[in-house]
């Protein structure tokens, strides 16, 4: 599985927000931020508490992409 955080950049582009202010604003380490910069799994609380903080879906900011299997499917 893979997950995709283009969602919550673009989002934050919209908002004029760079990632540090969103992690000053949510309450998030520069680890899980480091996590979700490659495309790293995080826990459903930190998506939770973004969502909260600004004002989003979770569909709004990440992503499931599958992963292609050699063969092309």
């Amino acid at each position: 599985m893979a997950v995709s955080y283009n969602g919550l950049w673009k989002l934050l582009i919209d908002k004029n927000m760079k990632k540090v202010d969103m992690m000053d604003l949510v309450g998030i380490s520069s680890s899980t931020v480091a996590k979700m910069t490659n495309g790293e799994f995080v826990s459903m609380k930190i998506l939770e508490k973004i969502c909260e903080r600004l004002d989003c879906d979770f569909g709004d900011i990440v992503h499931y992409e599958k992963k292609i299997k050699d063969g092309g499917q």
